[in-house]
């Protein structure tokens, strides 16, 4: 069985001649495609790109025309579909090339899932998210294990494993990853509370709070962490909360109603004395008087 190349490579790892071409520095491309025949990679893992940047990459395409060529293969019926290069097709676009020079390979499947990961992730950082959910697919896709996933891509299995973990996480913090309200420290941190309400009520908190990754793994050694049970403590509560009873019983009798106290352990609290209509909000109010009086 032939063993499988590692992505790190470069496309050379999983287009023949594609690396050869690079060392020798070929500049000139197969043929020059219109850009309305060119389809977009359906295994593209990065799914938004800063348009300020396609601005900037538009007009030096304007100015200096596509430097180096787009990587497609042929689809049939005159089509061609992209393997390599969507920010300078989306930038071709933009600056009203009708053409662009382009390289034509032959590629399976897998392999363009496979090289949309290596244009991006070598040339351009995704983020943590898109990077999970592209971990994810090639495994379920192409049928990889995390083992397997980690030689094809040159990646550590254990960096692999954070990153796919990442998709466990609620829907409101993988959107906080993505729009860079969280760094990759603070979601792993995240990983670590079992309870998902206990995970977005500290997202929102390492947010409102700007928390660096070291507050917020103090953060969630708090959640974590077991009640204190001091049986001392214990035992004066439960002497407090008998009188606490016998005061509610007693103001229950005076009032004709039921009364509720609601005390902290600093002895902070309320009284609250219920009625039923008005009648019995102007007795309540008439004791008052007497007691005031």
């Amino acid at each position: 069985m032939t063993k499988k190349r590692p992505l790190g490579r470069g496309l050379g790892a999983l287009i023949d001649g594609a690396e050869k071409e690079q060392l020798e520095k070929k500049v000139e491309p197969d043929s020059h495609i219109p850009v309305d025949r060119i389809d977009a990679n359906p295994w593209q893992p990065r799914t938004r790109f800063d348009e300020e940047a396609l601005a900037e990459l538009a007009a030096s395409v304007r100015e200096l025309g596509i430097v180096q060529p787009l990587t497609v293969r042929a689809a049939g019926e005159g089509r061609y579909q992209l393997i390599a290069g969507e920010r300078r097709l989306r930038a071709a676009k933009m600056a009203g090339l009708k053409t662009v020079p382009a390289f034509v390979r032959t590629a399976d499947d897998q392999a363009m899932l496979e090289l949309a990961l290596v244009e991006n992730i070598q040339r351009e950082d995704l983020d943590s998210i898109e990077v999970a959910i592209s971990y994810r697919r090639l495994m379920e896709e192409c049928t990889l294990t995390q083992d397997q996933l980690s030689e094809r891509v040159g990646k550590q299995r254990s960096t692999i494993s954070n990153y796919l973990r990442l998709l466990k996480l609620p829907p409101e913090i993988q959107l906080g990853i993505r729009n860079s309200q969280i760094s990759m420290g603070h979601a792993r941190t995240l990983i670590t509370v079992d309870d998902p309400k206990e995970q977005i009520e500290a997202y929102y908190k390492i947010v409102d709070e700007e928390l660096s990754v070291r507050q917020t793994e103090e953060l969630v050694r708090r959640i974590g962490a077991p009640p204190v049970r001091d049986p001392q403590k214990r035992e004066k509560r439960k002497e407090i909360t008998a009188g606490y009873s016998q005061l509610e019983e007693h103001l229950k009798g005076l009032f004709s109603t039921d009364v509720a106290l609601r005390v902290n352990e600093k002895g902070k609290g309320k009284i609250v004395i219920q009625f039923g209509n008005s009648s019995e909000m102007e007795h309540i109010i008439q004791l008052f008087d007497k007691l005031n009086g």
